[in-house]
């Protein structure tokens, strides 16, 4: 699910290694958040999505775009989930097997709210004619 604007700073796109790593950063963030291995009260009883993770190309960085399910509660969650991120890093160094685990980032992924738009914009068409 890469989007065109957040490759805008690298034509050629993400290597084959970065594509890997964060694939397998997605898989280990998103058990890690479904079991809840660390105790947050804003982080309670709440659904996240990870749509993406974008890897800088020296593997050191890593921007991890998130939604909570159904959009509610965005301004609690993702302090909420920078504030833990280097207990989540600690968690995922542990399943995922590097030499040094990617500095995480947690940003709010817009692309659910961008599909929407652009849905309610073709029905409005389809209903014109």
């Amino acid at each position: 699910m890469s989007s065109k604007s957040r490759r805008a700073n690298n034509p050629k796109g993400p290597s084959q290694r970065q594509l890997r790593v964060a694939e397998a950063l997605r898989h280990a963030l998103s058990e890690i958040l479904m079991r809840e291995d660390f105790f947050d009260p804003d982080l309670a009883n709440i659904s996240i999505t990870i749509s993406e993770i974008s890897i800088s190309p020296d593997l050191t960085n890593a921007r991890v775009y998130t939604m909570p399910l159904g959009g509610v509660q965005v301004e609690t969650v993702l302090p909420a989930l920078n504030r833990l991120a280097p207990v989540i890093q600690s968690l995922v160094a542990k399943k995922v097997h590097l030499r040094r685990v990617p500095r995480l980032r947690f940003l709010l992924d817009d692309s659910f709210e961008n599909a929407a738009r652009m849905n309610a914009l073709f029905n409005a068409i389809r209903e014109e004619r």
